[in-house]
């Protein structure tokens, strides 16, 4: 039985003045899946990302949280490096992002396709050389009225979403989860099903 670990990123951009933008919501759930194995980040300097190593439960699969600190669009200069270094194939990486194609409140698995114009996604495909990784696409739905959906997703979730929002990123948690531990297509059935 290999121990090859699974590659979590989440896609955000680092920094106080970023951390809680809609954009971020892959750093909340990295951060989620952290707390829960009692993990600690820490930099990883040739990598540019913060990285924490840690075990899903007791003697359970290996996985690599990663945040990127290269800002969004260039998340996969910090990925290939450490894809690399851990022996991480492409199938074995899970990327967490916002998405603005699924409602806010809901959640989408997906493995491969296009990126939607997710500059993160197409830098993370651009140094995997292949679209064939999983995402948890975390929706924050489409901006109001005729706002530019650059600056809706650098703007924080509004009170009121606050708490829908905190309720997903465990959920976003869990899904990553089931992912690793019960497999790609089991975690879709559970988490695609209709609410």
């Amino acid at each position: 039985m290999t121990d090859a670990p699974t590659l979590v990123v989440g896609l955000g951009n680092p920094g106080p003045k970023y951390a809680a933008n809609r954009h971020n919501v892959g750093f909340m759930v990295v951060d989620a899946l952290a707390r829960r194995v009692g993990g600690r980040f820490a930099v990883a300097r040739k990598a540019r990302a913060e990285v924490c190593e840690a075990r899903l439960g007791v003697g359970g699969p290996r996985v690599i949280l990663v945040k990127p600190l290269t800002f969004m669009n260039l998340s996969g200069e910090a990925v290939g490096p450490l894809a690399q270094y851990f022996g991480v194939a492409p199938e074995s990486v899970i990327a967490v992002h916002d998405e603005l194609d699924v409602p806010f409140g809901e959640l989408r698995l997906k493995r491969g396709g296009g990126e939607g114009g997710h500059n993160g996604l197409r830098s993370l495909t651009k140094v995997l050389g292949t679209k064939d990784y999983a995402r948890v696409r975390f929706g924050v739905g489409r901006p109001p009225g005729r706002q530019d959906a650059a600056d809706f997703v650098l703007k924080d979730f509004a009170k009121a979403e606050r708490p829908e929002a905190d309720l997903n990123i465990e959920l976003a948690a869990d899904a990553v989860e089931a992912i690793i531990e019960k497999g790609f297509v089991m975690a879709q059935n559970q988490f695609n099903a209709p609410k």
